[in-house]
């Protein structure tokens, strides 16, 4: 069992940053696949960052490429996503997920192990 424990999430105007952490206990995730999903009021859930295994190919949804940066720290057990330039329409719940095999899943289905979620509000 894997056990995601998400920070830093908050109230920020737009045009501001976060840092989102994904603390992972229970088992080490070096050889997992490791995900950020959202979920907007009415929306559904939808990954908008995957990392692989060794960081080395990463997935971003078109609505954050260039904005967002997803990266691990697998010494630290720890996920990470950068949020710049932050937009009203990013508001959401936002979710870290893992699975139990090494390649980047596309769908929430494909994952796993899910955290609490942080709440993230973008003010305009």
């Amino acid at each position: 069992q894997v056990q995601l424990v998400e920070s830093g999430g908050g109230l920020v105007e737009a045009g501001g940053s976060l840092r989102l952490s994904c603390a992972a206990s229970g088992r080490a995730i070096s050889s997992v696949a490791m995900g950020w999903f959202r979920q907007a009021p009415g929306k559904e859930r939808e990954p908008i960052a995957l990392i692989n295994p060794s960081g080395a190919n990463t997935y971003y949804t078109d609505s954050v490429k260039g904005r967002f940066t997803i990266s691990r720290d697998n010494a630290k057990n720890t996920v990470y996503l950068q949020m710049n330039c932050l937009k009203p329409e990013d508001t959401a719940v936002y979710y870290c997920a893992a699975r139990k095999v090494y390649g980047l899943g596309y769908h929430r289905d494909e994952y796993d192990y899910w955290g609490q979620g942080t709440q993230v509000t973008v003010s305009s």
